[in-house]
């Protein structure tokens, strides 16, 4: 059977000066400045009465506000937080709801941008769909002693146990704003060559001792916010010193956070958190990059291995192919661009993943003329935000949140006939209880796929368009009346608009017509569903 329909596609998605260094304070110390009072009956009765008009005023709020400070204080800090879903596979918020990780790879965005510049940039991937920004603490490029835009350097002699205030005064502002846009801050407290200098510029200044100081001083200072904590920093453990390092780092946040927050490990290109951290409990979920180095490369294969192993543990690529990076790192070689970006993208979530990091090689750094640019970096960071790739992860968002995602097994048996590796790969998940399915084909060639797995009596399929959202809707299918019956193995077969070849991707979604899901991408699953978005 072949399902070809009209090529008018239906529907579209919603449209979505430098001042001088500040004195700074010392981790663990902390200075209370006392007024001097006089002592006997008059200081006693100033203090009494002061006393009690804090105590009328606590009472007053409450009863103003309707809630009582501390139960206020508690929602909000509920609203801040995830947690790894009950059978380990999702992240979720305090409540529940599924959390679809979405991020943007910002490594230098504490470092390099001003206030009104990170307004900027959060806001638009805010609009975009982002739902968390990654960001380094003491970053990449000379983050030690290169100051910020305000005259700042973050610590004190290059000693993690003397953090300058001013400068993380700095990182406050992106924090709330941040938090403000609805977005998480996937704060990496450090990149890795402050603890494994294998290249780049160090130095090395993190032992185990300061490691899990300076992790408790961060941890107590963003324990109310939307965090995400991300160890490493595109480094690999090589021996048991870096090993310790990490988990003192790892002990201090949780130590000074209380536990709230999740924390995961970001590793040099080609590896995986889950190598040296799977089984250690500090570790919430995996992540791994599948880098830059080649065109297609399979990272389904890196999901798929992470999401194999026990215990059960999310997983994600944080940093994958960058829009607009130069191909190993080699511009004679091509650059990555949009297709690069879905290809990788649609490839790990349907292996999976729990989301997925987008990234564009000039935002990382914030390149812009004057700077010295990073392996080739191009486009001024301001004209790298309008990239197309960065549009279409919101669009992937939308599709996920279109169904309940979170029901989603990989099941590459729903394809019939040769699916080799390389460009033209096709992956496919479905719902557990056989709800709905997703099989993404990268070049648009057609697809023979067993609809009877989904356990429906009738199957509703859609095109969907990942570049755009649009969506074109299919006949109904039968599936008793299919030749062969429900048993038969022979497949459906799908034909995509377009000619197939690079660029022209498309999504294959299946439902059960009983569920009534309606068109893929245009609004977000039932509440009560399993899957919920956010």
């Amino acid at each position: 059977m072949v399902c070809k329909q009209d090529r008018g596609l239906q529907g579209r998605q919603p449209n979505g000066a430098a001042a001088p260094n500040r004195k700074p304070a010392s981790v663990g110390r902390w200075s209370s400045r006392r007024e001097n009072t006089k002592s006997g009956i008059g200081g006693t009765w100033a203090h009494c009465c002061l006393l009690a008009a804090i105590a009328v005023c606590a009472l007053l709020g409450g009863a103003i506000g309707g809630i009582r400070p501390s139960a206020a204080a508690e929602e909000a800090a509920s609203r801040n937080r995830l947690k790894v879903s009950a059978d380990g596979r999702w992240l979720v918020r305090a409540d529940g709801r599924p959390f679809f990780y979405l991020g943007d790879t910002a490594w230098e965005l504490f470092h390099r941008l001003n206030r009104e510049e990170v307004d900027l940039y959060l806001r638009d991937r805010a609009k975009k769909g982002f739902t968390v920004i990654q960001a380094v603490v003491l970053a990449e490029l000379d983050g030690l002693d290169t100051p910020n835009p305000y005259g700042d350097v973050p610590l004190v002699d290059r000693d993690p146990t003397k953090p300058n205030e001013a400068y993380f005064k700095h990182v406050d502002y992106v924090v709330s704003r941040a938090e403000g846009l609805g977005m998480f801050t996937g704060m990496l407290p450090t990149w890795g060559d402050k603890w494994n200098k294998k290249w780049g510029k160090g130095p090395e200044i993190f032992t185990p001792e300061n490691a899990r100081v300076y992790g408790r001083w961060l941890g107590q200072r963003y324990k109310d916010r939307p965090i995400i904590w991300i160890l490493g920093g595109d480094r690999p453990i090589e021996n048991d010193r870096h090993r310790e390092i990490t988990r003192a780092m790892a002990a201090g946040l949780a130590e000074g956070d209380g536990g709230t927050h999740l924390i995961t490990f970001h590793p040099m290109g080609g590896n995986s958190s889950a190598q040296w951290f799977h089984e250690e409990p500090w570790l919430s979920f995996n992540m791994f990059q599948s880098g830059h180095g080649q065109a297609n490369l399979p990272n389904y294969k890196m999901t798929l291995s992470a999401y194999e192993r026990k215990p059960v543990k999310p997983v994600l690529d944080g940093e994958p192919r960058y829009e607009d990076h130069p191909i190993n790192w080699k511009a004679d070689k091509g650059w990555f661009d949009q297709w690069d970006v879905r290809q990788a993208a649609y490839w790990s979530m349907l292996a999976g993943a729990c989301g997925h990091a987008y990234g564009d090689h000039n935002i990382w750094q914030m390149w812009q003329p004057g700077r010295t640019p990073i392996s080739a970096a191009r486009t001024p960071w301001r004209e790298a935000l309008r990239h197309p790739g960065s549009e279409q992860m919101g669009v992937m968002r939308r599709l996920f949140e279109s169904r309940p995602w979170q029901t989603l097994v990989p099941d590459q048996s729903l394809i019939v006939g040769d699916n080799p590796e390389g460009p033209d790969h096709c992956r496919a998940a479905r719902a557990a209880d056989g709800a709905f399915a997703l099989i993404y084909a990268p070049t648009g060639k057609t697809l023979r796929i067993r609809v009877e797995k989904l356990q429906a009596a009738h199957v509703v399929p859609w095109w969907f368009n990942p570049r755009d959202g649009k969506f074109e809707a299919l006949a109904t299918i039968t599936v008793q009346k299919l030749e062969g019956g429900a048993g038969q193995a022979a497949g459906v077969e799908f034909d995509p608009p377009g000619e197939p070849g690079r660029g022209n991707d498309w999504v294959l979604v299946l439902d059960s017509a009983a569920r009534a899901f309606g068109p893929p991408g245009q609004s977000v699953s039932r509440p009560d569903s399993p899957g919920a978005g956010n």
